[in-house]
């Protein structure tokens, strides 16, 4: 079976040898595995890997409320803004709250997570040498920095807990023990070792290996240039150039491997053959008829079903989405380019938004016999007529599992692919002044997306792209290489959860974001107190119920 470290996974769910375990931070975890209950190194680590599943649809591990919805990119969805209320104040910047229970329970799962990692790098550490010992601590780490990356990204400041720290000290432990770049030091150093022993491939899928944990690191390293250096600011402040040369390092092994770009943008969205594919360089994995009720399915995405084919009908692309694909003209992104209020047949588009938003009267899913119809939305007025097709999968395929009211899939969820290594890469070579050397990385997808019509020929009259030409189409200077590779980052890797992290690495939330709601207001009325924030919006509060079960030792976050 092409999931096969998952059916171990699942088989040890359904038997009960994985249990939950309660609040870290308030006293010893009752069932957790520890080195006294078991001594067996390899369940510990499937029981990390399994980690990267237990998430539900309202603390998804996807992101997508803090990467997608929180962006320019799409509207909450659902039956209106009550609907799962803290994602709606999340899309409009206002009356964000310390006591939002779905925030809590995400920081919660994360360090559940960091738990089971830590028992077993402590473990591994315990059990004294044996063959393959150095892996198994390399795959441990990176699925921690995994997780320490995640709440980085999404609080900025946070204790760092790992395998030395005595389970008595864990409340003595502050979230500004460590500063900002001393915290993402740890998150490098743990990418760092698994770039150090992982092997260049593993015999199981779904494992990591030495290239994904490069691409991890990179990523990190990358997120890590971008100095801010008030402590109480979150203000761009300087591009460390050190740290952009450990991305070209890390993202040159990566170019070195045998993954590459996919010969068609589609086949990263699509499920079974295509799974685990040349360009997923790591991905969560999942499987079903498994001996558990529904298999081990993707929970994450489970409310982006479409109404006319289930539920949920969240997380919808936003009109400016739609329109940031429009090349009418030269085949180049349009500079005025969120000026229509709906998807027009006179336009031409990047063929990538027909792979990632779904529009009535297209097939869905490149099925040319279910075409995608406006009566699928659930609330069109405040949420338009679009939906997120790159999480779904075709109700046709096997792979759609009903889960009355829910409609989830077993589809693997790419957390690092292999376009996204080749932007990071352009990024840091942009950065560090090296403009004419990221040309040709961003022209490399900008080919692939033009050659991705093996599923939609349908659109061939729709589409029009072309790669960019130094002193033929575009004056290629270092803010023009800039601006393109931030617009190619969106039309990319749109709807994939990325887009707020980048605008917020980048130091350009405030700008963009007001920007967008400005737009907005004309469309939905529900943006009329939109606003965004600097130095506060950028990052989710400290839960006050960590805060309280801390005693009050961890610090909030600025503005709130």
């Amino acid at each position: 079976m092409k999931r096969a470290l998952n059916k171990i996974v699942t088989m040890m769910l359904a038997t009960g040898l994985l249990t939950g375990c309660a609040d870290f931070l308030d006293e010893t975890p009752n069932g957790v595995l520890s080195s006294d209950q078991v001594n067996d190194v390899d369940r510990l680590l499937t029981a990390t890997y399994s980690a990267l599943g237990n998430d539900h649809y309202d603390v998804p591990f996807s992101l997508w409320p803090y990467g997608t919805v929180r962006s320019d990119d799409a509207y909450k969805g659902g039956s209106g803004p009550q609907d799962i209320q803290v994602f709606h104040f999340l899309e409009v910047s206002n009356n964000i709250m310390t006591n939002f229970g779905e925030v809590d329970r995400l920081w919660f799962q994360c360090y559940l997570s960091i738990s089971r990692a830590n028992t077993t790098i402590r473990t591994i550490h315990e059990a004294g040498d044996f063959e393959g010992k150095e892996v198994k601590l390399a795959e441990a780490r990176f699925l921690r920095g995994h997780f320490y990356f995640m709440l980085k990204i999404l609080f900025k400041y946070v204790p760092y807990i790992d395998e030395n720290t005595p389970i008595d000290s864990y409340e003595t432990v502050s979230n500004r023990e460590l500063s900002n770049d001393e915290l993402w030091q740890k998150i490098v150093d743990d990418f760092q070792y698994a770039v150090d022993h992982l092997p260049p491939t593993q015999t199981e899928i779904g494992r990591a290996n030495q290239t994904a944990a490069a691409a991890y690191l990179a990523k990190a390293y990358l997120y890590k240039a971008y100095r801010q250096g008030d402590p109480e600011r979150n203000t761009v402040t300087g591009i460390d150039a050190a740290d952009l040369e450990k991305v070209l390092q890390n993202t040159q092994i990566v170019l070195s491997s045998d993954y590459s770009l996919e010969a068609d943008f589609a086949f990263n969205f699509l499920p079974d053959s295509y799974e685990n594919g040349k360009e997923a360089i790591f991905s969560v994995q999942y499987s079903k008829d498994d001996g558990t009720k529904f298999g081990r399915v993707n929970l994450s995405d489970v409310l982006s079903v479409p109404m006319g084919l289930g539920c949920c009908d969240f997380k919808k692309p936003s009109q400016s989405l739609v329109n940031a694909f429009r090349t009418t003209g030269n085949g180049l992104p349009i500079e005025n380019y969120n000026t229509l209020d709906n998807y027009s047949n006179t336009e031409k588009y990047d063929p990538r938004l027909f792979h990632t938003v779904a529009i009535p009267g297209l097939p869905y899913k490149y099925n040319t016999d279910r075409l995608y119809e406006e009566s699928w939305n659930r609330n069109p007025a405040d949420y338009s007529v679009y939906a997120s097709l790159k999480e779904n999968v075709d109700p046709d395929c096997d792979c759609f599992v009903p889960m009355v009211p829910f409609y989830a899939n077993t589809k693997n969820r790419i957390l690092i692919r292999f376009a996204d290594v080749l932007l990071m890469r352009a990024e840091a070579l942009i950065e560090l002044h090296r403009p004419q050397e990221a040309l040709p990385l961003i022209n490399e997808i900008r080919a692939r997306a033009k050659s991705s019509m093996q599923f939609t020929g349908y659109t061939s009259d729709k589409t029009l792209i072309e790669t960019y030409r130094d002193g033929v189409n575009i004056n290629w200077s270092e803010s023009v290489a800039r601006e393109a590779l931030r617009w190619e980052r969106r039309l990319e890797l749109a709807m994939e959860n990325e887009r707020f992290f980048d605008l917020v690495r980048w130091g350009v939330a405030e700008q963009t974001m007001n920007a967008y709601y400005n737009a907005e207001r004309s469309r939905r009325s529900y943006y009329a107190s939109a606003q965004f924030a600097a130095n506060k919006h950028e990052y989710l509060p400290i839960p006050e119920a960590q805060i309280r079960l801390s005693k009050y030792l961890y610090q909030q976050n600025p503005g709130y």
